[in-house]
């Protein structure tokens, strides 16, 4: 009880400095955007937000990190495919490359106050869910654009936070990119939702463990290739981290 009760009290303590800080960043890059100064700029800005937060958050909350494959990350721009376990994740994969980061994600993110103002004014792939083929066709086109002006791309290919020990499918739009434009992919298993859970206010005192594997070629890959070979990886690398939560052997779907 009383060790819930102090990780209670640090959960807020790093809550009002998220809080607090993304109120007063989030003007200054929408002014940006209004001003128009290049969404690579605007970018860098919440990159920073979010490297203060992953500093606040070992302050406060005792989470730390420790990195697997640091020596994969490529200078050129790849698409990233990310295990999704918590927010963590999201304030962490920034500070993997100086490149400016579009990210694919829910269109309805983008009307969350502050957080979803700031994310839509710093170049991201917005998508409604169920769409279907439009969504793949954004997907595509703006994924295309931006890697073509020196972008990386951000894909949580589960589409949503999934509880550590349980899986969901993979979506396709990652990986029609991939197969469209050959593009290699970069994928990075981790093991936050089991220090920040996805649905919980309390976050737990330990080391994040980040596996980064190295960049696969999607040269003459189908999509549901694409899908089957990140997934294979993901689900050993995954094992890796922890056999007696993430088995190999496939659960629900």
């Amino acid at each position: 009880m009383m060790h819930t009760g102090v990780a209670y009290v640090r959960s807020i303590l790093f809550s009002l400095g998220f809080i607090v800080l993304l109120i007063l960043i989030t003007p200054v890059v929408l002014i940006m955007a209004v001003t128009r100064i290049p969404y690579t700029i605007r970018y860098a800005t919440m990159r920073q937000w979010a490297r203060f937060c992953i500093w606040w958050l070992k302050l406060t909350c005792k989470i730390r990190y420790e990195i697997e494959g640091a020596e994969n990350i490529p200078d050129e721009p790849v698409i990233v495919f990310s295990k999704h376990q918590s927010t963590w994740e999201t304030l962490f994969l920034p500070s993997l490359t100086s490149r400016h980061q579009a990210w694919i994600l829910k269109q309805e993110l983008m009307w969350v106050p502050f957080f979803g103002w700031a994310m839509a004014a710093i170049g991201t792939i917005p998508i409604i869910r169920g769409s279907g083929r439009t969504a793949i066709k954004r997907i595509i086109e703006s994924g295309r654009r931006y890697m073509n002006e020196g972008s990386w791309i951000m894909v949580f290919p589960e589409g949503t936070r999934v509880a550590p020990g349980e899986e969901k499918r993979f979506g396709i739009g990652g990986a029609m990119l991939a197969a469209s434009t050959s593009a290699r992919v970069l994928p990075v298993a981790h093991n936050a939702g089991e220090f920040w859970p996805r649905k919980g206010f309390i976050k737990y005192a330990g080391t994040i463990r980040v596996v980064i594997g190295e960049p696969i070629d999607t040269a003459d890959m189908k999509a549901d290739t694409v899908n089957e070979v990140i997934d294979a990886w993901m689900r050993q690398a995954m094992h890796k981290i922890n056999p007696a939560i993430y088995p190999l052997s496939k659960t629900s779907q």
